[in-house]
């Protein structure tokens, strides 16, 4: 026998034990600690002990009958209090539990399933109906409409009961009691042993409230069928009518509610919760999601679906177990062992010690999965796949629980869910509603989406009415009434000429700039005749590309890869094969950076060529923004005057409207001395904890702590993303400068798309500080613009010249904006209506969190510097709009973010054990590897062993902005990293070394020594510092060739080794 080890755990506090280290989202915390801790750890929770087993070994090892029983020393004790001795809290020796289990298991026999598809299919076509008559402007809410599918699916197949979930605005009173009684029954289990009673008063009058009414909703239940008898053979009817094989006994009136109520409750949540995941995983991989529709599209074509069908749907199978294996709906499984045993070879476990089987880590164990493991990949998951890694890593998959105590229910949830899947992907194009929702998990006894809403578009064309007839079964062609009512609302718009000819606007933007461009050729397009109908996301095209006016595309490229919102676009356009577009009448514009000279514009390439090979028609040439050269918005508004809308013109006929080419006011402003304040609704709000300056001189290098909002998680290596506000001393200029009071309220009215709140009173400093960039660039049109604003005729001679060939070196280099050449013309009379049309929106700034939540997962850090030089236009100082807004904040004080998942590659391996990582960084690029390096040291001082870390860091000089050396030396005595530093001034202190680049090679010895370990290399800082690395790195790989293959290669031949592996052991975080 080996020897036995003590169980990691946790240093806890006096009585309490490790309470603090559990919130109100447990699951998550244990997912953490086994980060932290690794494969096992303990906890005691006030007097109750605790187990985390996370890999598949141990869990296969829990999952053994013979050795352990489920235990109810989770919150299902808690639960217990609601429903007693229910298939799901009853103990194995209660009577009840075998009686009920052989009375009720023939129910969810296939027979039996298969006989309730008309029963599903009934209530998913009120789905189905519900988002056709919505539309696709109206969010769904997803988790609580596929809670209202899977109730009333349930209710009315297991017990012929109708809750008409759908035809009604709230929820049923059943469904808020039991999702209370959860999240109580959690609290309750969390409670400190010793608290006293009386401090939960309001909270217990609730809970058993809540009961009250769960077992109302059950009695109602049972009197419906016993005043309606049945023939029906379904669950209540084998509950009422069914007898015992063992005993001849039947289940008692109180047995048949706890049932009743076992059944309501985990029947729909575990189900509502796979397809909430499901949507959201598919969203989020547009090829997968593409496969499903082809093999809904292949299967079902445009017919009813049908029972027979359910067993032709492969992969949305194998996508429902991938689902449930990277976001099982029950988080864990608690056991305890039937005598004292030793888990996993060494760990002492003794008799009634309540074990948690962690599914939620287990089911992404790479030993299993491999390194991929939290990648979705539903081909794994295929029938071969699923019956090899079974019968390879046994219990590797338990969704659905384990052995006797398993949910019984399991084939009925899943004809549900094929049927749901199906209908929906063969009536529907989805969307996110909001393209940036990162996914946060609501944890209650099961665990799913928080906050996800979708958009649903019917395919095909198809009104309301018609998907109606469709899914009740009439597959003809609409009535000629109703083909003609169609007819018209396709056809152009007879008021063409009063209200510009319509046209479609689609961008594909993740940062907000191709969004802001879009918004720009909206309020553009009256002044040419023509009118934006549709300005959406590209994802929204999919399948639905208009055919009767012409179609803008602004989109970009991130590492070569499709905006988050244009992915779906993308894939689906890729898949075409013939001539899908030739009515398609298109234009696309394109942003991107030349330094990324492999990826420069792929993606608006890719749409612009594929659209004409798919047989569309290319209006003019595309347009392009290089963000390295120029400013982007001169750059559209040339492509737009010189290119897009002669053609347009052309092609369309349409007439410049009244307004001015240059200067156009769509939004009118009445100012009066009143304010009032507005919130943002795209991030959240945040706290300031902690601010410090890392530097001693020279430009100011800041840290700030920022205390998350409740619910939002990040890894290490991700990005925060930052809404600022402009400075108040521009701000300031902005009303000298419009004499405007400083309590000036705006009311602002447009008649064209503006990012701007319209029809309210608004403070006019809200309005500038908050909604508007007011540093940007001055666009070659806004110079224009400002030109028609004066009859100066000096002025209109020199803005005529800074907006032709000056504007490069005058304007563009310089960064000189609006509101500079507005102080420095002093006879441009502009409105203040105009001159907000002429700004774009804010948008928010990315900045790479300097943390690990392993160390406090409620805290971020951000390290950035703080941009506050001399004007290169000459006019006092250029100060950067975040990083003074950062800058400027005090403990205290709110600010509103949103995480942002860095690219996947860029965060720490999944074996810290045996994989080496090499991390390179030049100033505050160091920032992500702070968070790197924290992470590993509460690894190491969780007791977890870890390969080696190298961290190459360049900077001026040791005493001036060294940032976090301490910290650094602290982690360095840890063992969580080897420093490696250049410091530009001061050479003598770093070997030789001026810079990163100069350090690595001079320890090249140290990254070749680890490159055959498997070495991990990240790299963050500017893009020369990027570059210079890479040099460096081929360099050293060159010269290893000539020495260990004596032979010589050509810096094409490195080159090209180098962009083979970048995407496999490479990943850089490169910044202007």
């Amino acid at each position: 026998m080996n020897e036995l080890v003590p169980i990691p755990e946790p240093r806890g506090l006096p009585l309490l034990g490790n309470i603090a280290e559990i919130s109100a989202k447990p699951i998550h915390d244990f997912m953490r600690l086994a980060d932290t801790y690794g494969p096992i750890y303990r906890l005691r929770l006030g007097g109750k002990p605790l187990i985390i087993a996370s890999s598949n070994a141990l869990v296969n090892e829990l999952c053994n009958e013979k050795r352990f029983r489920k235990s109810l020393k989770t919150s299902q004790s808690v639960i217990r209090e609601g429903v007693h001795d229910g298939l799901f809290t009853a103990y194995e020796d209660e009577p009840n539990w075998g009686k009920a289990h052989r009375i009720l298991t023939p129910a969810f026999g296939p027979l039996p399933i298969r006989a309730m598809f008309s029963d599903m299919h009934d209530i998913a076509t009120q789905l189905c109906m519900k988002l056709a008559r919505h539309g696709p402007h109206t969010p769904m809410h997803v988790a609580d409409d596929f809670t209202r599918l899977a109730l009333d699916t349930l209710a009315l197949c297991a017990m012929d009961f109708r809750f008409n979930s759908f035809y009604r605005e709230e929820m049923h009173p059943f469904v808020q009691a039991m999702g209370d009684f959860l999240t109580e029954s959690g609290h309750r289990n969390r409670r400190p042993p010793l608290a006293p009673n009386f401090l939960y008063r309001a909270a217990n009058e609730k809970f058993y409230s809540d009961i009250g009414i769960l077992k109302d909703t059950a009695n109602e239940v049972v009197e419906a069928r016993k005043n309606n008898p049945s023939s029906k053979k379904d669950l209540l009817g084998a509950m009422l009518e069914g007898t015992d094989p063992q005993t001849g006994e039947k289940l008692s009136d109180e047995n048949i509610t706890n049932q009743l109520i076992t059944f309501l409750i985990a029947g729909h949540e575990t189900t509502s919760g796979l397809l909430s995941f499901a949507f959201y995983l598919l969203l989020k991989h547009p090829a997968e999601y593409q496969k499903v529709q082809e093999e809904v599209d292949r299967v079902l074509g445009r017919n009813p679906i049908t029972v027979e069908h359910l067993g032709k749907l492969p992969y949305i199978s194998a996508v429902l177990r991938e689902t449930l294996r990277i976001h099982s709906s029950i988080g864990g499984i608690g056991v305890e062992p039937i005598e004292d045993t030793v888990l996993g070879g060494k760990y002492l476990i003794k008799e009634g010690d309540l074990v948690i089987a962690l599914l939620e880590k287990a089911h992404i164990d790479p030993e299993v999965f491999g390194e991929d493991a939290n990648e979705f990949r539903p081909e794994r998951m295929t029938e071969e796949n699923f019956a090899r890694l079974n019968e390879q890593f046994p219990n590797c998959w338990k969704p659905f629980g384990n052995g006797k105590r398993a949910c019984i229910g399991r084939p009925f949830a899943w004809q549900e869910a094929v049927i749901a899947v199906a209908m929906l992907f063969q009536n529907f194009n989805f969307t996110m509603y909001d393209p940036n929702y990162q996914l946060e998990i609501k944890e209650t006894l099961t665990l799913k989406p928080d906050g996800f809403d979708m958009r649903a578009s019917l395919r095909h064309g198809m009104t309301a009415t018609e998907l109606e007839r469709r899914l009740a079964g009439d597959t003809n062609s609409l009535d000629d009434s109703s083909a003609k009512a169609k007819k018209q609302q396709s056809m152009p718009d007879s008021k063409a000429s009063a209200t510009g000819k319509p046209l479609s606007i689609y961008y594909g933007s993740n940062s907000g700039t191709c969004e802001a461009m879009a918004q720009r050729l909206a309020a553009d397009a009256p002044s040419h005749g023509f009118r934006a109908s549709t300005v959406a996301p590209l994802d929204e095209a999919r399948q639905n590309l208009p055919q009767d006016h012409p179609v803008i595309i602004v989109t970009a490229s991130y590492e070569g890869e499709p905006p988050s919102n244009a992915a779906h676009f993308v894939n689906w356009m890729q898949s075409l094969k013939g001539n899908e577009m030739e009515k398609v009448n298109y234009a696309v514009f394109g942003c991107g950076h030349h330094d990324w000279a492999q990826t420069f514009y792929r993606i608006p390439k890719l749409v612009d060529s594929t659209l004409e090979s798919l047989g569309g028609t290319r209006l003019v040439p595309m347009g392009g923004a290089d963000a390295a050269r120029s400013d982007m918005f001169s750059d559209l508004d040339a492509w737009e005057d010189e290119s897009l809308w002669p053609a347009l013109k052309e092609k369309y006929g349409a007439s410049d409207s009244g307004d001015t080419a240059g200067l156009q006011v769509g939004i009118t402003v009445e100012v009066s001395n009143r304010r009032k304040a507005t919130l943002r609704q795209d991030v959240e709000e945040a706290l300031v904890v902690t601010t410090k300056t890392l530097t001693t001189s020279g430009s100011a290098k800041k840290h700030i702590s920022i205390q998350l909002p409740t619910g939002m998680t990040y890894k290490a290596g991700d990005y925060l993303a930052v809404l600022p506000l402009n400075p108040t001393a521009t701000v300031a200029r902005v009303l000298r400068r419009f004499e405007l009071a400083w309590d000036a309220t705006f009311k602002i009215q447009a008649d064209r798309p503006t990012s701007l709140p319209t029809g309210v009173p608004i403070s006019a400093r809200d309005i500038l500080s908050a909604y508007v960039e007011l540093s940007q660039p001055a666009t070659k049109k806004n110079i224009m613009a400002l030109a028609e604003a004066t009859e100066d005729k000096p002025t209109i001679k020199e803005l005529e010249k800074l907006a032709g060939d000056d504007y490069q070196e005058k304007v563009a280099s310089k960064r000189v904006s609006v509101l500079d050449l507005l102080e420095r013309f002093t006879s441009i009379a502009l409105p203040i209506g105009a001159y907000l049309e002429l700004l774009p929106p804010m948008r928010v700034r990315q900045y790479s969190i300097s943390s690990s939540p392993l160390a406090d997962p409620t805290m971020a850090t951000l390290t950035f510097s703080v941009l506050d030089a001399p004007s290169l236009s000459g006019q006092g100082r250029y100060v950067g709009v975040a990083s003074n807004f950062l800058g400027e904040l005090s403990p205290g004080e709110k600010l509103h973010v949103a995480v942002r998942a860095s690219a996947a590659p860029f965060h720490l391996p999944r074996d810290a054990e045996n994989t080496p990582i090499i991390c390179i960084a030049a100033g505050t690029g160091l920032s992500p590897f702070r968070g790197f390096v924290q992470e590993r040291a509460a690894m190491l001082a969780a007791g977890r062993k870890l390969a080696p870390a190298l961290l190459f860091y360049g900077c001026r000089d040791p005493e001036v902005d060294d940032l976090y050396n301490d910290e650094f030396a602290f982690w360095e005595n840890l063992g969580a990293v080897q420093m490696r530093k250049a410091y530009s001034r001061a050479t003598d202190k770093s070997e030789g070394c001026k810079y990163v680049q100069d350090r690595i090679y001079h320890n090249r010895a140290d990254i070749v020594s680890l490159w055959p370990q498997g070495a991990r290399v990240y790299i963050c800082g500017s893009r020369e510092v990027g570059k210079a690395v890479e040099e460096t790195l081929i360099r050293i790989y060159q010269e290893w060739v000539l020495e260990n293959m004596d032979k010589e290669i050509s810096p094409e031949e490195s080159r090209e080794w180098f962009d083979n592996i970048k995407n496999e052991r490479f990943a850089t975080d490169v910044f202007d």
